[in-house]
């Protein structure tokens, strides 16, 4: 999948896919990842950062795969190396991993990289790279079980982000069913729910109606 198709599925959804196998009720990430891209999910982040090396490329080459057959994006997170072992769709990168020109210029000019932001002063310097990267992570909107030593942006930022940001963005950090209206009503047209949506009983239910709230 080319770069320009593979962002088209970046809003061909109103939720954004991430695994944490941690905390998927004691069910693996092919079976949370079959059941998020069933529930319409299009656009999968694989975030497994305790496994090892080998484990992170056996199970990624099955879940591009998968999610390749749905016409899915495959994004791997932080891992430029393994996003280019696998050949997935791209990568998503925090404030210290590389630099995005870096990873730009070891994924070439067809992958996609996507770059976490915790502020307005980091939106800024993520506008100004041109297309370097094609989409940011704005968050965490609310303290979170993923990221406990992160602190919460609140929803100034996404506002922020709504009228400043140049390439699209995904609201993210402790959206839930009960709250994730907030970031719709402050503007947000994509969002990431980890924890909500792995550990459901039914994910099918949970995503859809997740995104039922984003589309109101």
């Amino acid at each position: 999948m080319n770069r320009k198709d593979a962002m088209k599925n970046f809003t061909a959804f109103p939720i954004y896919g991430i695994t944490a196998e941690a905390m998927s009720a004691g069910r693996d990430n092919y079976t949370v990842v079959k059941a998020m891209l069933e529930a319409g999910i299009r656009f999968i982040q694989y975030r497994e950062k305790e496994k090892s090396g080998l484990a992170r490329y056996e199970e990624c080459l099955k879940l591009k795969e998968l999610v390749a057959s749905y016409g899915g994006t495959f994004i791997i997170d932080d891992f430029a190396d393994l996003a280019l072992a696998v050949d997935a769709d791209g990568v998503h990168i925090g404030q210290d991993d590389l630099p995005p020109e870096k990873v730009r210029e070891l994924l070439g000019p067809d992958k996609v990289i996507g770059l976490s932001t915790h502020s307005p002063e980091q939106l800024d310097k993520a506008n100004a790279m041109g297309d370097i990267i094609d989409y940011v992570g704005v968050g965490p909107v609310h303290s979170t079980q993923t990221k406990k030593t992160a602190q919460p942006v609140g929803l100034e930022y996404v506002a922020y982000a709504v009228k400043n940001a140049r390439v699209p963005f995904v609201a993210i950090g402790g959206l839930k069913e009960n709250n994730i209206h907030e970031v719709r009503e402050a503007g947000a047209q994509v969002a990431s729910v980890v924890s909500e949506i792995t550990g459901a009983r039914d994910i099918v239910s949970k995503v859809r109606a997740l995104a039922l709230h984003m589309e109101r």
